[in-house]
């Protein structure tokens, strides 16, 4: 595979008209509830140069009809209420950071706040979408209370059009595990502000997949309030034919004593005659002056398995002092390891079956994340919805 590591910010640009525009530092990111504080974007932006516009059905420039629902069902312990946007916990989270998440916030009818005390039982979360045609506005948040330790999964699943903010809100010395499932069906768009705000000695283990929809863009913002926060942060996508998959996060290190661990795979299979398949990883980890003693790595891998696909990975890293336990950040994209398909197929493994080995190994440390005591049914489902994506080619 071709490593990228190390790649300064300031190297980095998006042409508009014979100049470059430099890319602003994360700190300098505008945010705002506001979505006519946010220019419609038009394609260049360095938010936005990745993602298909004309993709979105209008919700980047406000032309999309947010007048669907989207359906959130909640199972297992948890405190469940359905509340206004007036209500005070409803943006602690974080605030909007484009026009798309404002543009959500907006227009949600009524949030669904999930608070999670502590209950060993995992609580299960389906958002279904609007329906074929149909868009909808959302908002999710989940709140830990101190000291509580909790699991959660969230489900999408369905058709139409969703743009949402999902904040998490962890109180200081709770754990929260959260799985996030893209599970849609092939028209399905969703465009997903995840604001993750962490308290002191709070940890938070969130794993993101995403196998289904026509295009998905998920953005992950991690914020700290006090020291002694951790966030480990994983991903995996697979991109059939025509599929769109967009992963754009940023690790806020504002404060002392802070951790970030960040790891995403995808892979990708296109065919002749389809869009390309497609997956944008944008990784921008932020140590402030403030952020003394902060420890953090972010890595992304992508594995090309045919033709007619594309992989966009951009790892940032800014450092504004010197006073770090460490920090880096790297970047792999490349097809089948030639060395390991030999080793293979020279103990009598088919080519075939020797290429899926290779897939499933790839994804293997991030599905092993998902908690196999608590959810063993999901790890299966999940590894068992990969085999059929691999199926579909003959990989």
């Amino acid at each position: 595979m071709t490593e990228v590591a190390g790649l300064a910010p300031e190297l980095k640009g998006a042409k508009k008209g014979q100049g470059e525009i430099p890319v602003a530092s994360a700190g300098e990111r505008f945010t705002s509830f506001d979505v006519e504080a946010f220019e419609v974007p038009g394609g260049r932006e360095e938010n936005w140069r990745f993602t298909p516009l004309k993709r979105l059905h209008g919700l980047h420039d406000g032309t999309a009809d947010l007048n669907g629902t989207a359906t959130v069902t909640v199972s297992g312990a948890a405190q469940v209420e359905k509340v206004g946007r007036d209500d005070p916990r409803i943006g602690e989270g974080g605030t909007p950071a484009d026009r798309v998440s404002a543009q959500a916030w907006s227009a949600f009818g009524e949030a669904t706040v999930v608070t999670l005390d502590g209950s060993p039982e995992p609580v299960t979360i389906t958002v279904e979408g609007p329906g074929a045609g149909a868009a909808a506005a959302g908002h999710l948040q989940l709140r830990t209370t101190t000291h509580a330790e909790a699991t959660v999964v969230i489900e999408h699943r369905g058709s139409g059009t969703l743009a949402d903010n999902l904040e998490l809100v962890l109180a200081d010395a709770s754990r929260l595990t959260v799985i996030v499932t893209e599970e849609w069906a092939d028209d399905a768009v969703h465009v997903s502000a995840q604001h993750l705000s962490i308290g002191r000695d709070a940890v938070l283990k969130l794993v993101s997949v995403s196998l289904g929809g026509d295009l998905v863009r998920i953005s992950p913002t991690v914020s700290y309030r006090a020291p002694g926060g951790e966030v480990d942060l994983a991903g995996l996508g697979y991109a059939d034919a025509g599929q769109h998959l967009e992963q754009r996060l940023l690790v806020d290190h504002a404060v002392p004593q802070c951790k970030s661990n960040v790891l995403y795979k995808n892979a990708l299979q296109g065919r002749a005659g389809v869009t390309d398949a497609h997956t944008v990883w944008i990784g921008d980890v932020l140590i402030r002056a403030a952020a003394v003693n902060t420890e953090t790595f972010e890595f992304n891998r992508n594995l090309v398995l045919t033709e007619h696909a594309r992989a966009d990975s951009v790892p940032n890293l800014e450092i504004e002092t010197g006073e770090i336990v460490s920090a880096g950040h790297a970047s792999a994209t490349g097809r089948f390891d030639d060395e390991q398909l030999f080793y293979l197929q020279s103990r009598g493994i088919p080519e075939d079956a020797a290429r899926r080995l290779v897939v499933r190994a790839f994804f293997g440390e991030i599905l092993q994340r998902i908690p196999n005591t608590t959810l063993p049914e999901l790890r299966e489902r999940l590894e068992a919805a990969i085999e059929a994506e691999l199926a579909v080619v003959g990989v």
